[in-house]
């Protein structure tokens, strides 16, 4: 890789997204981490521009009053337009300068932008959606920012926006001004995303097919349009990974410009001399779910016990959770077979409709609760009496019989407890009671393979159809926490166009799987062709049947499985000095380099 500097004091910066100040998806967290990495490099000569439509703004802003800079200029331009215009502090990490503008103010002109789109872009009229509509009222008022500020801002100004919402913004101002060049960098095409859900041999066909037909029959033919004139028009064009760039050039006509891969500010995840210590502290949490949810029916050694999860967007086959599925049977088979004396508890992760949480579920633990205060009750009586005894002996040191000193009203307390507790079900595969529990693809999966938690299995699943938070009452931990308590992620995706939360274990100590067909993974292959010394397992999935791939998945978890406590610390450890690689302020340079090509251009 070379490097091309840029002169940050000869260039201003604007990165556009309509997930600044307003999260939808994982741009927000692109955008958001990178921004100590960005400051501390373009310093004055940066500032973001989104839209004002974040009811909550307030708590994370403070407005700017002066109007005398360049971009205090244009933003006191834009008001006396009667433009509604907030112009502040965003109140994140870099405290960047921010400029949002109500897309509600060309509500009136909404039809006339599209016709205006057709006859300088030919994008289709027709309505895809509610936000692909505000949107296009939102990039009239961008290209209104751009026009002014190109005129108060004599330096070249980089307009960098992200996704298809900015595109008719950058389509406009392409060549409209001589010192501002376009980036275009897109996450994942539109339509890629929806062919991925659809068609399982998505890799194979992505080549042979007429992409404006499929937008068409998918009802994106606007949105994918735009993606298309965005990739080919802009100055320079780039996308997170090689195997989106490779999706770029059959759907969108154009191999990227410059590959730009996502990281994250990992000095915000770092605390080397804690790793181990945290762990411990969040795996005893979900140990005390495990323990409410399991043994009352099939207890467990928690001293040999593997929590292993799976997190993200409910799409069965595009996040791999078909694969994980099918190896679970698979990894509960061999432990068995092999006798290997380990118990490994599977976390399913996701969002999906549900009603309610399950009242068996929250009626065990509220059992527990009961069970746990007896014994506290118990302990202190014993504790009272211990000491009593210990004062009053003479010549015999020994430990009495500890039953003695537990009154009858404890010992009857607590044996209906426990029988109040205990069962012969086996334990729940979800936490929650879901809308349509018969056509759940999870569900049906686990009951395909036959995972039912039954005594005699090795793998025990955990379907937990929410995010996790601190609210929730099952686990009383933050996303992040969770992950930390765990010993290992499992993300072997079909359709991933980066994979944060791969990125995101590792950066926490936690080992992690990805596949080849990921951004992530394809990029960690890249860089470290050994990269499961490091604690990042790299599936191979490109150009395998699912069987091969099912049967990789069951060996990688049987392996891993057998890996003792030192091991897994030394790995924690490792993984944490390994996602420095992936550090912004190692991969902005990425950035850099396409600004130049812009420039230059």
């Amino acid at each position: 890789m070379t490097s091309q500097p840029i002169d940050y004091e000869k260039h201003f910066l604007v990165e556009t997204s309509w997930e600044i100040c307003n999260q939808l998806g994982g741009i927000y967290t692109v955008i958001r981490s990178k921004l100590p990495a960005n400051i501390e490099a373009w310093g004055k000569n940066y500032c973001l521009l989104g839209p004002l439509v974040n009811k909550g703004l307030n708590a994370e802003f403070e407005d700017i009053a002066e109007r005398e800079s360049t971009l205090g200029r244009t933003v006191a331009a834009l008001e006396n337009m009667g433009i509604e215009v907030r112009y502040g502090t965003w109140l994140v990490s870099g405290r960047p300068k921010t400029v949002l503008l109500n897309p509600d103010h060309n509500i009136g002109k909404l039809q006339h932008i599209k016709k205006q789109l057709w006859e300088d872009h030919q994008i289709p009229i027709g309505t895809d959606d509610s936000l692909y509509d505000i949107s296009l009222q939102w990039c009239d008022l961008v290209d209104t920012f751009f026009t002014l500020f190109s005129k108060h801002e004599k330096r070249t100004i980089l307009f960098h926006g992200h996704e298809w919402m900015v595109c008719p913004a950058l389509l406009n101002t392409t060549g409209a001004h001589s010192n501002v060049k376009t980036i275009f960098t897109t996450h994942a095409t539109r339509l890629g995303r929806v062919l991925a859900v659809n068609h399982k041999n998505f890799y194979d066909m992505m080549y042979e097919v007429d992409d404006q037909e499929l937008a068409k029959q998918f009802g994106i033919p606007s949105i994918h349009q735009l993606e298309r004139q965005g990739a080919n028009k802009t100055d320079c064009f780039t996308t997170v990974s090689q195997i989106t760039g490779l999706e770029c050039e059959a759907l969108l006509g154009k191999l990227p410009d410059q590959i730009t891969p996502n990281g994250l500010n990992i000095e915000r995840f770092q605390d080397p001399h804690r790793i181990q210590i945290r762990h411990e502290k969040y795996k005893k949490q979900i140990e005390n779910f495990v323990i409410g949810h399991f043994f009352n029916a099939t207890p467990f050694d928690l001293n040999k016990t593997l929590f292993l999860f799976t997190s993200g967007r409910y799409e069965y086959e595009n996040k791999g959770f078909d694969i994980i599925v099918k190896a679970l049977k698979k990894l509960n088979e061999k432990l068995i077979q092999e006798k290997v004396d380990v118990t490994v508890v599977m976390f399913f992760i996701t969002n999906a409709p549900v009603k309610s949480f399950n009242p068996a579920v929250l009626h065990s633990k509220a059992l527990l609760e009961e069970v746990k205060n007896t014994c506290k009750s118990i302990e202190g009586e014993i504790a009272a009496q211990l000491l009593v005894n210990a004062a009053s002996s003479k010549d015999d040191f020994k430990l009495p019989d500890l039953n003695q000193f537990v009154s009858d009203y404890w010992r009857l307390r607590f044996r209906r407890s426990l029988q109040s507790w205990k069962t012969d079900e086996w334990p729940m595969i979800v936490t929650h009671l879901l809308q349509d529990d018969h056509n759940d693809a999870i569900l049906k999966g686990l009951r395909e393979e036959q995972l039912f938690n039954s005594p005699i299995d090795k793998v025990k699943v955990v379907f937990h159809p929410e995010f996790i938070s601190p609210t929730n009452p099952l686990f009383g931990l933050e996303y992040s926490q969770f992950v930390r308590g765990c010993h290992m992620g499992i993300f072997p995706s079909y359709y991933e166009p980066w994979g944060y939360t791969p990125l995101e274990c590792i950066a926490r100590g936690v080992p992690t799987i990805t596949s080849d067909l990921s951004g992530f993974g394809s990029y960690t292959e890249n860089i470290n062709a050994n990269s499961q010394e490091t604690g990042v397992y790299v599936l191979k999935r490109k150009d395998k049947t699912e069987a091969q791939s099912v049967e990789d998945l069951a060996k990688m978890l049987l392996q891993f499985s057998k890996t003792n406590y030192n091991y897994r610390a030394i790995m924690r450890n490792t993984l944490e000095e390994f996602s420095r690689t992936f550090d912004w302020h190692k991969l902005r340079i990425h950035y850099d380099e396409a600004y130049a090509k812009a420039i230059k251009k």
